[in-house]
């Protein structure tokens, strides 16, 4: 079991707190990720839950046990970090192995749970290399290997696919949403990169400033953002924030529109503009336009648009995907 609760955790460093009174609760099996721009806290509290760094308040729950003060070892929890952390000079065998190795397991026993861990990671063929032989995603998952093979309650991943190439990520987020689905069990997961959060979790924690500003599904989250932060911090490209005069015309004194919720066209529109830059990207285009009076606003169009730089476009937004807020920021429903 897997089930984790924190209640109004607490985090100070000297007179700095990065952690302000946190409540969350993180269901058995689910994948959840913390999400948020750099400095947000969302590795200081991975690190608190497993107990890497000291509470400075509140608790922190295990299968419901306090566990704020139990030592990391035995919290049964297993992190991966962005950096391997692998030994060069060991077969992948030996390292998935180590853990166990150093538990006092048998050798029969320790053969049978290296076995299924490479099965299930597909590096069954690789188990007599050494680390310098393997590409970066496969080290990432001897170094996953490596936690498996401890059967523990929950999974704690700090940004490991970092130091991976736009390819290998794409890959390794399948593989690692795949492997939840085998293994049934906790997975947190920390990442500054929205997509990596939109496309991997059951459940998204947003922090800012060492606070969480929100916590639902992906499609919540897109769908219904609490205030302008989430708002513009979840979905790529970001929404297009729009206030003054013309947000009021459309009831509110701050709107958002997200690029595919906008409307294009060459002959009439609410706005109008003139394009600047546009990306082509197969089955999309994303085009950045100046627009009268609001400034740049970015439109998602089919990827065979005929619009070019220097054209004049008319945009209307649609009106069933207006997100409007007050004047403090938070979603006015």
């Amino acid at each position: 079991m897997g089930a984790i609760q924190l209640e109004q955790v607490l985090k100070t460093f000297d007179a700095t707190t990065v952690i302000q009174g946190v409540d969350l609760e993180i269901e058995d099996g689910a994948f959840v990720v913390f999400v948020g721009p750099s400095g947000c806290g969302k590795s200081t509290l991975l690190r608190l839950i497993a107990g890497l760094e000291d509470v400075s308040g509140g608790r922190i729950v295990i299968d419901g046990q306090d566990a704020t003060n139990v030592p990391p070892a035995k919290r049964e929890l297993a992190m991966v970090f962005q950096s391997y952390a692998l030994y060069p000079h060991m077969s992948v065998y030996r390292n998935i192995a180590f853990p166990l190795k150093m538990g006092g397991v048998d050798q029969e026993t320790q053969r049978q749970k290296v076995e299924a861990a490479a099965k299930t990671l597909n590096l069954t063929d690789y188990l007599d290399r050494r680390p310098g032989q393997l590409s970066g995603g496969q080290r990432q998952r001897v170094a996953i290997g490596r936690a498996i093979v401890r059967e523990p309650k929950a999974f704690l991943f700090d940004e490991p696919l970092s130091n991976l190439d736009a390819a290998l990520r794409s890959a390794m987020r399948l593989e690692l949403s795949e492997l939840h689905q085998k293994l049934e069990t906790t997975m947190i997961y920390v990442t500054h990169d929205q997509v990596e959060a939109m496309t991997m979790a059951d459940k998204i924690v947003v922090l800012n400033g060492g606070r969480i500003e929100q916590v639902g599904s992906p499609l919540d989250l897109y769908r219904r953002p609490d205030n302008l932060f989430v708002a513009g911090f979840i979905g790529s490209p970001k929404m297009n924030i729009v206030d003054g005069a013309h947000a009021e015309k459309l009831g509110a004194p701050t709107i958002g529109v997200r690029p595919e919720h906008i409307a294009l066209s060459t002959e009439a529109g609410d706005w109008s503009g003139v394009v600047g830059v546009a990306e082509h990207l197969g089955s999309d285009t994303f085009l950045h336009i100046e627009t009268d009076g609001i400034g740049k606003l970015t439109v998602r169009a089919p990827g065979d648009v005929l619009v070019s730089h220097g054209d004049r476009v008319w945009l209307t937004p649609m009106a069933d995907h207006i997100h409007r807020f007050d004047a403090g920021g938070r979603a006015v429903r």
